[in-house]
């Protein structure tokens, strides 16, 4: 296992502590990396995203999405089936079992919905940018205009 020091690169950024934990927790493996469901993410548009999860023989009922601070969690529980009488499970290849998923979602990464089709759980994301956070232009004024001002405080 390799760990990489970023510590060089906390002399030359500001602010991003929390993203050096993450590629930090990259390389440590998560138990027997977790592969179910699977799941596809897909871009949308620019600044849209859609996670489309694998869910087959899993209601709305058994499945919940939460979205706390930057984590989204999928969770699901398949309840207790009732057993048709007469009926024998001879093979089962359709997995049930229970599973948590979870997805680090950047900032200002919003949930739109989750839609359950064909046994594809969709959750929709959208990243809302707030108008003070996006780019804007900055004025340049000539560096005389300044030197007057100050010139002009210290006579």
């Amino acid at each position: 296992m390799r760990h990489v020091d970023f510590s060089p690169l906390y002399r030359s950024t500001v602010g991003f502590d929390r993203l050096f934990t993450m590629l930090d927790s990259l390389g440590q493996l998560d138990g027997g990396q977790q592969t179910y469901p699977p799941y596809n993410i897909e871009r949308t548009g620019e600044d849209a995203y859609r996670i489309s999860m694998a869910v087959a023989g899993f209601s709305e009922s058994d499945i919940s999405v939460e979205a706390h601070r930057n984590v989204l969690t999928i969770k699901g529980e398949k309840r207790d089936e009732q057993k048709d009488e007469g009926a024998e499970l001879l093979y089962r290849g359709i997995a049930s079992r229970t599973f948590e998923r979870r997805f680090q979602l950047a900032d200002h990464v919003e949930v739109q919905g989750a839609t359950l089709k064909d046994g594809l759980l969709h959750i929709d994301l959208v990243r809302n940018i707030p108008e003070e956070m996006k780019p804007r232009k900055i004025a340049i004024t000539s560096s005389k205009e300044k030197s007057k001002q100050i010139e002009s405080k210290a006579a």
